[in-house]
C-alpha cells in the first residue's frame, strides 16, 4: 500500500497535484453556483419588471416552462 502512495518516488509531486486539481474544481463549482444564483435573481427581477400582461401577449418574454 505504501508503494502505491509513494508512486515510485514521485508521490511527493503527484498527490499535491491531485490536491490542487481538486481544489480548483471545488472553487469552480462554488463560483458557478454563485453566478447561477445571481443570474436567476436578475432574471426574476427583470421578469417582474416586464409584468405578467406583457409576458402573456408576447412569446419573446417566455420563461421557458412551456413544452
Amino acid at each position: 500500500m505504501s508503494e502505491f502512495f509513494s508512486m515510485g518516488g514521485y508521490g511527493a509531486y503527484v498527490w499535491p497535484s491531485y490536491g490542487m486539481a481538486a481544489l480548483v474544481m471545488v472553487v469552480l463549482l462554488i463560483t458557478s453556483l454563485r453566478n447561477l444564483k445571481s443570474t436567476e435573481t436578475t432574471f426574476q427581477r427583470l421578469k417582474a419588471e416586464v409584468g405578467p400582461a406583457k409576458a402573456n401577449n408576447n412569446e419573446e418574454f417566455s420563461d421557458g416552462d412551456e413544452a
